[in-house]
């Protein structure tokens, strides 16, 4: 077809012959339909972990806040072919507990429930480790409901836990100054109990204990520690709350004082002498045992009229943090306690609980 103007082409349209010619020709004159609105975007998924991988999780969202509303019913979803999904996501799991306090239930679910919160037993023993539990086995005349001795039942269920963590063998050991520690151990029913556990009691022979140099110490610069605590990949320190005559309270740091030998020498200047033992014997976890306390009368008590029963149990990895709960629980502030204030002046924890992520809880039968 030889070349026409624009007004012949449109002539030439207009007559019935170059309708169906020009078709074509007028379609691609005319601009092409946005892409967006004639294909709809490709859905977008969000992409699961591998089978078996840990799926993460978040704090639940506060019910009053707009992200926490449910869609009406019949509003576009995720699932749906016209709703783009919202990217997969990213948060992080809500920080763990510093400190947890489990109540009301028996001993063994007071310790496995609160462990559980502090991230489980694995937190603090991986498998092969060698572990001691450091309870308080004071005396040699009266069994664990004069709440002297820390209760067998809690001292048992952690040693089942490090063994379920995979713990090469779990020792139980204490030095106590009333009676002969093979007396105590079977009064206070801690070894029936520690055995039948699968754990192992050791008596604290003379000969393991060594003169340590304590550098960071203020007041206490050198004393002869049992050297199986020293050397041990774990040690779980596991106290009962009670009054004690000098200290006002046996606690966590009071607790280890088990593990030496000068026990009349570090009663000088004691608020500050725990606290620098506490910077060389560091307990990887610290159970305070307040299934019963002692009321008055301590350390050694004898008259269950000085008995409460609070079925109550305080777990962290920091000592001055546990010591300092547990003084609420005679009506006593942290810094009522000597040893509280030195260990916290030394930075050895947190003594301020309201500085402190704490966790309470009733178990759950």
């Amino acid at each position: 077809m030889p070349p026409m103007t624009r007004r012949e082409f449109v002539k030439w349209a207009g007559t019935g012959l170059g309708v169906v010619a020009a078709g074509p020709l007028l379609a691609a004159c005319e601009p092409s339909p946005a892409t967006s609105a004639a294909t709809p975007p490709p859905a977008t998924s969000t992409q699961l972990p591998p089978t078996g991988s840990p799926r993460p999780t978040s704090a639940p969202t506060n019910a009053s806040s707009p992200s926490a509303h449910t869609a009406p019913a019949g509003s576009p979803t995720a699932a749906s072919p016209t709703a783009t999904a919202a990217p997969a996501s990213s948060a992080t799991p809500a920080p763990l507990p510093e400190l947890v306090v489990a109540r009301a239930g028996e001993p063994e679910a007071l310790v496995r429930q609160a462990i559980a919160a502090l991230g489980g037993m694995q937190r603090f023993v991986t498998a092969g480790q060698d572990v001691i539990i450091k309870p308080n086995i004071c005396v040699a005349y009266h069994t664990y409901e004069y709440a002297a001795t820390t209760n067998p039942w809690v001292v048992a269920a952690l040693v089942k836990l490090c063994l379920e963590a995979g713990a090469r063998r779990v020792r139980v050991m204490d030095s106590p100054f009333g009676g002969t520690a093979q007396e105590a151990y079977a009064k206070s029913g801690i070894q029936e109990q520690v055995a039948a556990a699968g754990g192992q009691m050791e008596f604290m022979a003379s000969f393991k204990y060594v003169k340590t140099q304590i550098p960071q110490g203020h007041s206490l610069h050198t004393t002869d520690i049992y050297g199986d605590i020293l050397k041990a990949d774990v040690l779980i320190n596991v106290p009962i709350a009670k009054n004690h005559s000098l200290a006002r309270l046996t606690l966590g740091m009071k607790n280890l004082m088990g593990v030496i030998v000068d026990r009349p020498a570090i009663h000088s200047s004691l608020g500050q002498r725990l606290a620098d033992l506490s910077t060389i014997v560091r307990p990887a976890l610290t159970v305070v045992d307040a299934t019963r306390i002692l009321l008055a009368n301590g350390p050694t008590g004898g008259s269950l009229n000085d008995v409460k029963k609070l079925d109550t149990l305080i777990a962290s990895p920091d000592i001055v943090a546990a010591d300092s709960y547990a003084a609420t629980l005679f009506g006593l502030r942290p810094t009522d306690l000597d040893y509280v204030r030195a260990a916290a002046a030394m930075g050895l924890g947190q003594s301020d609980l309201s500085q402190l992520r704490i966790q309470e809880f009733s178990v759950v039968a």
